[in-house]
């Protein structure tokens, strides 16, 4: 597998903002999804969008797992569902909790390690669905299902054909204090809690006491975030307990199913000397780290650029493990 960027995209920033925001997502018409909800097994509830493309019976389903608050909206998915029309496959972006655009009932939220939620909605798939499965995990999703193939180890053979993770911090320590600095503070760390704060203030104002409501507004990074929300909420003692405990990264060398794990060596959010080698990973595990793509970009000529290699790309990573 090879990737170059275009020319006129150099730098790993240009490269994730012009994806996310004006290349091409699609062919035609963006791709269309209906809406199931689930009851979970905490008497709670998530939001499955499946496509709804025509794909016959027993055709491939593929499972996109979004990154940190994105949807079935976010470029990616919109590039992933496109992809899976034009081979033929079915698609289904599941949301982690409160990414639907409705506050979920319980003080639960969603976080990078979350493997019990990846791996009962994937059993769920696994029943309604009689074909081959296949997920892709980005970025925070990624993690999150890298973590559940390395926890599951052989027994993974039973629920899905093969994973893979794109752009994903798999060492969220690295990840967490690289978005912490510079230009990352900046743009993307404000991007980011520009929608966490809000929805945090929903659900205290759900659940009164969760939380320090204080500490969550003078929060002025992920770092403090984490601190004051995800890790108390999810059952860690604190940010470094939460961003230790959640990586994927120590896990690879467990994975016994076919899986992917591709990351951009100029990912903003993703330092490369965080990057897993072969010697850290088990020989189910393929790591593909092209030079350029950005996070989640991967933009390709010609101009305005569209985002529809990468996705192709992991397809046909799958399609060769089907």
């Amino acid at each position: 597998m090879t990737y170059a960027a275009p020319w006129w995209l150099p730098g790993g920033n240009l490269q994730t903002i012009w994806a996310a925001k004006a290349a091409q997502r699609f062919d035609g018409l963006p791709p269309q999804f209906t809406r199931e909800r689930w009851s979970t097994p905490d008497k709670d509830f998530v939001d499955v969008d499946f496509a709804t493309h025509n794909a016959a019976g027993g055709v491939p389903l593929l499972v996109v797992f979004h990154g940190l608050e994105g949807s079935s909206s976010s470029h990616y998915a919109q590039a992933f569902a496109e992809v899976a029309r034009a081979r033929g496959w079915a698609c289904a972006v599941p949301h982690f909790r409160g990414c639907s655009g409705e506050l979920n009932h319980g003080p639960r939220a969603y976080h990078s390690g979350d493997f019990e939620e990846i791996d009962w909605m994937l059993r769920r798939f696994r029943v309604t669905h009689n074909g081959p499965l296949l997920a892709v995990g980005v970025s925070l999703g990624g993690n999150a299902l890298m973590r559940w193939a390395g926890e599951f180890g052989a027994t993974a053979k039973h629920v899905v054909n093969s994973v893979a993770s794109v752009c994903s911090p798999l060492d969220l320590a690295a990840s967490g204090h690289a978005i912490g600095r510079g230009f990352n503070r900046l743009v993307y760390t404000r991007m980011f809690l520009s929608s966490m704060r809000p929805k945090a203030l929903q659900k205290l104002d759900q659940h009164p006491g969760l939380f320090d409501r204080k500490a969550l507004l003078a929060a002025r990074d992920l770092y403090e975030f984490d601190n004051v929300v995800t890790a108390p909420l999810h059952g860690f003692l604190n940010t470094d307990d939460y961003w230790r405990r959640a990586s994927a990264k120590p896990y690879l060398m467990g994975i016994d199913v076919p899986a992917l794990a591709l990351n951009a060596r100029n990912d903003p959010f993703v330092p490369t000397n965080s990057l897993p080698n072969a010697s850290e990973v088990s020989a189910s595990v393929s790591l593909w780290q092209p030079d350029q793509g950005g996070h989640v970009g991967f933009p390709s000529s010609p101009f305005p650029g569209h985002v529809r290699s990468m996705p192709e790309a992991v397809a046909s990573f799958f399609a060769a493990h089907l």
